[in-house]
């Protein structure tokens, strides 16, 4: 919700001097507000940025919040999909009277969001276009944000939609308030900051009180955010649900702790989602690969009270690119898919896609499918960035599928009939006719069902 330009603890339209910054910032308009503080969009000469302002309050009750902060700064970003903290500020002596709060306080400079990406809660409620593909993109992405940040040694304590932004156009994310980020094993004793987890997403031994937040419990938090994002529906509401008639606290460490009960659980069907109340959930859930599905089940099912039995953020990033490598349209309905099989929405049965055989996986022939560095090395991580080709469509004739060269050197193959063939960079080839392609990162080799 944007806070009140009458209201709001700095006052927007006047410039502000802060230790330790050459120059002013001059306050342009309130973002946003919440029960931490406000958030307001800056500009630091000709650039604009970010800056969260802390109450009082939050202050108060959250006194590592100033150490958090110079701790994530000194470390930095994990990847570039945080809106990292940049600097910590503090009011000059001329600017303390400007601000409207009893003690002046402090916050911190932050990137501000681009243009273009919208809350995940958007998604989650149905009101967000988005492709299945994108989707999976963004989950892939997360996967990919939160490993590098438990390799830093780092957890983040509160994954949950409402820290999110995607961008639909191509699935990528943008992750907010790193605020709560703390050195795994940190958040211990009466010191630890207040932030435990959104209720829905907190891991059951954080929700019960057993445990403080730390990796693991991000590791939770973190599948049920995927969850939510592929399926649009909550894990654990089900048929369960249906006989609560208030869902206050008590009533959410029931159903979230002390009898959770994963809805797609394969031994327990009680809390099965019932199809009037919790459609959603029915329709996603066979959308997806056995594989993927998988990984949930052991989160949800052993991983529900064994933290190390939940899938790691790595195994994540692997089941979701290999869905993504499998994507393929149905010829009927032009609904995604990502296995073989009658389509989930028209039912109709599609023959195998034309795949890409590569060293290390196959990629089925589909528009808008790529291929990495990945398929080619497999002691290389998973990665979504710097595709070194894309499958497109040919901008006269959607049913004619071409292999294009995003790498910088000409590839060298062979087509169908026995011509050779050269591929420059930038350059499209006809799939259909291809038999065979030689690229710098490997062999590329059309497989026919």
């Amino acid at each position: 919700m944007p806070a009140s330009t009458s209201n709001g603890l700095l006052p927007v339209g006047s410039s502000l001097s802060f230790a330790g910054l050459e120059q002013p910032l001059q306050i342009l308009r309130a973002l946003g507000g919440g029960t931490q503080g406000q958030v307001y969009a800056v500009a630091s000469g000709t650039e604009e940025l970010a800056l969260k302002w802390y109450l009082p309050s939050c202050i108060a009750r959250d006194p590592r919040l100033r150490q958090r902060l110079q701790q994530s700064i000194r470390l930095g970003p994990p990847n570039g999909d945080f809106l990292w903290p940049m600097a910590l500020l503090e009011p000059s002596e001329q600017s303390r009277p400007l601000i409207r709060a009893q003690e002046p306080g402090f916050g911190y400079l932050m990137p501000l969001r681009p243009a273009g990406y919208q809350g995940a809660h958007l998604h989650a409620g149905g009101r967000l276009e988005i492709s299945l593909q994108n989707v999976l993109r963004a989950c892939f992405f997360l996967a990919d944000a939160f490993h590098e940040l438990h390799l830093k040694g780092l957890c983040y304590k509160d994954i949950s939609l409402g820290n999110l932004f995607l961008r639909s156009s191509d699935g990528s994310i943008l992750i907010c308030d790193n605020d709560n980020v703390e050195v795994d094993g940190q958040s211990t004793g009466a010191s630890a900051g207040s932030v435990l987890g959104t209720p829905g997403f907190m891991a059951p031994e954080v929700l019960l009180g057993a445990s403080k937040p730390s990796a693991s419990s991000d590791q939770f938090s973190l599948a049920v955010l995927l969850f939510r994002l592929l399926t649009r529906h909550d894990p654990f509401r089900g048929r369960m649900e249906l006989s609560i008639r208030c869902l206050d606290e008590p009533a959410r460490r029931r159903l979230y702790g002390e009898d959770a009960l994963f809805i797609f659980d394969p031994a327990d069907p009680r809390n099965r989602p019932d199809p009037e109340e919790h459609p959603a959930a029915l329709l996603t859930w066979p959308i997806y690969p056995a594989a993927l599905q998988g990984l949930f089940v052991q989160c949800f099912g052993a991983g529900l009270r064994e933290p190390p039995l939940r899938p790691l953020t790595g195994q994540w990033k692997q089941v979701l690119s290999r869905c993504l490598d499998q994507r393929h349209t149905c010829m009927h309905c032009g609904e995604e898919l990502f296995h073989d099989g009658p389509c989930w929405s028209c039912g109709q049965t599609n023959p195998p896609p034309l795949q890409l055989q590569l060293p290390h996986g196959r990629v089925a022939a589909s528009a808008g499918n790529q291929l990495h560095r990945h398929h080619f090395d497999p002691h290389l991580g998973e990665t979504l960035q710097q595709p070194i080709a894309s499958l497109v469509s040919h901008p006269s004739d959607a049913s004619i599928l071409g292999l294009r060269n995003l790498s910088h050197s000409s590839w060298h193959g062979q087509l169908r009939n026995g011509q050779p063939i050269t591929v420059e960079p930038g350059k499209t080839c006809n799939i259909a006719a291809l038999q065979q392609l030689n690229t710098e990162a490997g062999p590329i080799t059309t497989l026919r069902g």
